[in-house]
């Protein structure tokens, strides 16, 4: 066994002499939890992407493409196979024949940097998504979202690298099929896709999006009248600092849970119950319910913790490391608490979060 093992490790080495092996991914997770990944790549250009993608399947060994870390948990055991890292970088800015701006977004860039430099060149539509963690190559795949705004509101092109094929593909936003905190890429018939650049269509005139209730809040109480793009983006990460841990010092992946979509039928037994919850009517037959409220006034979780895991005392959607927190510990408590929701409300929720290896 210790000769196969190394026998493959010289193989792959052979394949992507960059590659290293037996590599901690802790220290790229948002999370800082996780094992060591049996070889590591970084690729820095597409040619890199393609030359792991081929190594992997040479070899028959499991292929995992890692962001910016901020929506993954780790298992303890690391991951048995490839981990290839997304840093290739590029924006490019494209003026339209309609005066908007079609930009196209490589990859490994960090997507908060997008949109500081949107803003600066004064153009609307990803304003309402300030502050999110993460790459850009990572954005559609959760459709990232945020006070009344989602990706697949700008999202004009995805360009992939079809494991299949072997071939660079583009996407439509319809062939995404984006739904709240889904995609493709997250479904079976999208696993063979590997995001490797991404565009979006950026308008040089548009509406500010403020009817969220914590951003009308805000101007309510600042009592602000005149509002640009550059404000509203200082407003929104304002907001999210209140919500949400710095990832420079806690442990974390974000939001953990998504909210939960409802049917009218079964929303009405649940209001009944909790006359005081909001609520957002997505269409006649769908309401979307805050599961922060849920787990805030309904399971009491704000600031709970068990072990080295907590909720945030803050927000208790985001889970928290206290400490040296291990993936089974967070795993564990993730469970305690979609148990809890359910024994209290009936609804079952789910995680927004990403396991990755065994647990």
């Amino acid at each position: 066994m210790v000769h196969y093992i190394s026998a493959m490790q010289d193989r792959l080495l052979q394949l992507l002499p960059e590659a290293k092996t037996n590599v901690p991914l802790a220290p790229y997770t948002t999370f800082h939890i996780g094992g060591p990944a049996r070889y590591f790549f970084i690729a820095r250009q597409k040619e890199d992407l393609v030359h792991a993608v081929e190594a992997a399947k040479k070899l028959h060994i499991p292929l995992f493409i890692l962001g910016g870390g901020s929506n993954v948990l780790v298992s303890d055991k690391g991951f048995n196979g490839l981990v290839v890292k997304i840093e290739i970088q590029g924006i490019d800015w494209k003026q339209q024949k309609d005066e908007n701006v079609r930009v196209c977004v490589c990859a490994g860039e960090q997507w908060d940097h997008v949109v500081a430099l949107s803003i600066e060149k004064n153009l609307f539509g990803v304003e309402n998504l300030s502050g999110i963690p993460g790459t850009m190559g990572a954005a559609p795949v959760q459709n990232i979202g945020a006070y009344g705004a989602e990706l697949k509101d700008t999202l004009d092109e995805v360009e992939v690298f079809n494991k299949k094929t072997t071939q660079f593909e583009k996407l439509s936003a319809d062939a995404c099929k984006f739904h709240y905190r889904e995609s493709i890429f997250k479904k079976k018939e999208g696993e063979s896709l590997i995001i490797s650049e991404v565009s979006l269509l950026l308008k040089t005139n548009g509406q500010f999006r403020v009817q969220y209730k914590d951003i009308d809040r805000y101007l309510s109480d600042h009592q602000i009248k005149n509002l640009s793009l550059s404000m509203l983006r200082n407003i929104i990460l304002e907001i999210r600092q209140r919500k949400f841990p710095d990832l420079r010092e806690v442990g974390t992946a974000g939001s953990f849970f998504k909210n939960p979509i409802l049917r009218k039928k079964e929303f009405q037994k649940l209001i009944a119950k909790f006359p005081e919850m909001p609520f957002y009517e997505l269409d006649q037959d769908r309401v979307k319910v805050p599961v922060a409220w849920i787990l805030d006034r309904i399971c009491r979780l704000k600031g709970k913790t068990k072990g080295s895991v907590g909720a945030y005392e803050r927000q208790p959607l985001v889970l928290i490391n206290t400490g040296n927190a291990t993936a089974n510990e967070v795993k564990e408590f993730a469970y305690e608490i979609i148990r809890n929701v359910k024994e209290k409300t009936g609804i079952s929720i789910e995680s927004e979060v990403q396991l990755v290896g065994k647990f």
